[in-house]
């Protein structure tokens, strides 16, 4: 969501002197159904980036169960946790998906 919010990848040079940057992550901790799980949210310099995955301040997700059941048609499990990762930082075995 941050790279389409810039609008370019990380480590890119058109990014440069643009204004706005990354600017590290902060991690969040959300209770849901399954229990506590710590999320890193990506931040940027001026604070004009909002997470819309997670809303701000928000500390119960329903939307997180919601998009692991719209994956798991079709999708394996391993798939699923590789997904959590990338998108939120949070490490879960297929196991736990």
């Amino acid at each position: 969501e941050l790279t389409a919010f810039l609008g370019y990848d990380p480590y890119a040079r058109n990014g440069w002197n643009t204004g706005n940057s990354r600017n590290g992550a902060y991690f969040r901790k959300v209770d849901t159904q399954f229990g506590p799980i710590e999320v890193q949210v990506p931040r940027d310099r001026n604070g004009q980036f909002h997470h819309h995955t997670l809303p701000d301040y928000k500390q119960h997700s329903d939307i997180l169960e919601s998009l692991i059941i719209m994956l798991s048609k079709g999708v394996t499990t391993r798939e699923i946790a590789d997904l959590i990762e990338k998108m939120y930082g949070s490490h879960y075995s297929p196991a736990q998906v």
